[in-house]
């Protein structure tokens, strides 16, 4: 009797693996075939990590999916301190935006013709007591953000600060205070007038970044209200839509990611068609990535980031956090490899 039920128990465990090895997700959409020229060639992830917090690191890929460390997992600029975003200008030249905290005063960013050498471009520092309906700003300056314009032919920069302290009884009342604010800039040397909100909505946002996609601008935004049965889009990545750059935006569609995640980043797919949303779940945990055709929705989760090659849809180097994803093209990406040398994580997991 006993061989039995072991013989049944062994029996079932095989079953049960065998139906959860079929019941992986389809491929993930957006890759081209081996015939196929893709639009996006390439991308760069300029990102920090667990272990060294606001300092710049890259990781690479060639179909937005699979990443792998350049520089043997080094630093690739030693000068660079903040929450790196990186944006390509009209000159072809890209900036990189930074801070050496969130206290810091100015807003540090940086110019490169190659992705490899930096060179300072300019400092800014915003009058923040000045913005209209917002006089009690704390001088606190969050992950400032870079986009390019083209209809407007105009930079706008982004970045939160808030406007409470936290307290013993409240620490949340500091992050619900936060509120995006931003500037206008030709060249990212002069800027335009007095900090502005960017919403006109009472509530926290943090980590916000702007892309124009057909006739309609998406702001990219993280919840910063704590989640509650009265809020449960907090903490989590929504996106709000407006037909001009500055607004007025709508109020944010419901959340993409689960509770407790930030830093989203965007990246169009290889074959240009879909949309893959990376974002963290912290403190440095892991991704998780949300893909659709379409950035007003709907959205799922891809399957990633579990270490698991046969599961993993999508795969990061351990410990990365808060960055920018951009596409590059081949070439670019070549000369990055050439440089600093890649670490394939794929290979990493066989050693």
């Amino acid at each position: 009797m006993k061989k039995n039920k072991i013989k049944q128990l062994f029996l079932l465990v095989a079953i049960v693996i065998g139906f959860s090895a079929k019941a992986q997700q389809p491929d993930t959409p957006g890759q081209v075939n081996g015939k196929e020229r893709p639009k996006n060639e390439a991308y760069l992830f300029a990102h920090m990590t667990h272990n060294d917090y606001g300092r710049l690191y890259y990781s690479v890929s060639l179909d937005g999916l699979h990443w792998n460390k350049l520089n043997d997992g080094k630093r690739v600029f030693e000068e660079y301190k903040g929450h790196p975003d990186i944006c390509k200008g009209p000159d072809g030249r890209y900036y990189i935006a930074g801070n050496t905290g969130d206290d810091a005063k100015a807003i540090n960013i940086w110019v490169s013709n190659d992705l490899i050498a930096w060179k300072k471009h300019a400092d800014y520092t915003p009058d923040l007591k000045s913005t209209p309906d917002y006089a009690n700003a704390l001088q606190r300056i969050g992950a400032p953000k870079l986009y390019y314009d083209e209809p407007s032919k105009k930079f706008i920069m982004t970045w939160h600060t808030p406007h409470l302290e936290g307290t013993k009884e409240d620490g949340e009342r500091y992050w619900a205070s936060q509120r995006t604010l931003y500037v206008l800039s030709k060249d990212l040397k002069t800027f335009e007038g007095t900090p502005k909100r960017l919403f006109d909505w009472d509530m926290g946002t943090i980590d916000v970044f702007i892309r124009k996609v057909g006739d309609s601008y998406y702001a990219v935004i993280k919840d910063e209200t704590y989640p509650t049965l009265y809020w449960t889009t907090g903490k989590t990545i929504r996106i709000a839509k407006s037909k001009s750059l500055l607004g007025p935006y709508s109020l944010p569609q419901q959340s993409i990611s689960p509770n407790f995640r930030e830093a989203p980043m965007l990246i169009p797919s290889p074959d240009d068609k879909i949309w893959y949303l990376y974002y963290e779940q912290y403190p440095g945990v892991s991704y998780g990535l949300s893909i659709a055709d379409n950035l007003n929705g709907p959205w799922y989760q891809a399957s990633g980031y579990t270490f698991f090659s046969d599961w993993d849809k999508y795969s990061l180097p351990e410990k990365v956090r808060h960055g920018c994803m951009i596409t590059i093209s081949k070439n670019e990406y070549d000369k990055l490899v050439k440089k600093f040398g890649v670490t394939k994580e794929s290979e990493k997991s066989k050693m």
